[in-house]
């Protein structure tokens, strides 16, 4: 049994302990985001540039309502000038269908991104597609990623319009801007600005 006197003390104690422990862990919690606040860098913009050469296309006017209405997300579309389809920014790709009719790809912001090489074109299993990555590579801006046959896709596809869609935008937290010129140049054309809200 520990006499009162004593009792007293070590309430004492653990009341200054819990003080001093409330006080370490505000002043640390205001450290963290005074650092925080230090090196944070100012609102910083994803560009995401254009996967291939061509005529861009307004995602309302393709000819899909898959696309047009916007239900996979948000995007912009071209009509390519020729087969060849790079990557649009540094980024992972985390899927390849066996038709490799589309690419998809996620930054590493977490942005997802579906490159969908004409359309109606999962209906050609393949053929008129070389792919040049696999699931879980990382590629960079500007890599070549698969070249396409625009005119067998012309011929046996409904269209070769090449939808480039923001699959999971809602959940980025950021806002998505689509550019407003009329021709993409892969190296050059930034068609998507993503930006923190």
């Amino acid at each position: 049994m520990i006499p009162p006197l004593y009792r007293h003390a070590f309430l004492i104690a653990d009341i200054q302990c819990i003080l001093i422990y409330k006080q370490n862990y505000t002043t640390i919690k205001g450290v963290f985001f005074m650092l925080k606040n230090l090196f944070k860098k100012g609102d910083s913009n994803t560009e995401i540039y254009a996967p291939a050469n061509g005529k861009i296309v307004p995602l309302e006017e393709v000819p899909d309502p898959v696309f047009s209405q916007k239900m996979m997300g948000d995007g912009i579309a071209i009509q390519p000038s020729d087969g060849n389809i790079y990557a649009p920014i540094d980024a992972e790709v985390v899927q390849l269908p066996d038709s490799k009719h589309a690419i998809g790809l996620r930054t590493k912001d977490g942005i997802e991104i579906l490159i969908h090489i004409g359309l109606e074109t999962v209906s050609l299993e393949g053929k008129g597609f070389t792919v040049h990555v696999a699931a879980g590579d990382k590629v960079t801006k500007g890599q070549l990623l698969m070249e396409c046959d625009l005119e067998y896709i012309r011929s046996n596809a409904s269209s070769d319009v090449t939808p480039i869609v923001i699959t999971n935008g809602q959940e980025t937290g950021k806002t998505f801007t689509m550019t407003d010129v009329t021709e993409a140049n892969y190296e050059e054309t930034v068609i998507i600005t993503a930006s923190d809200k």
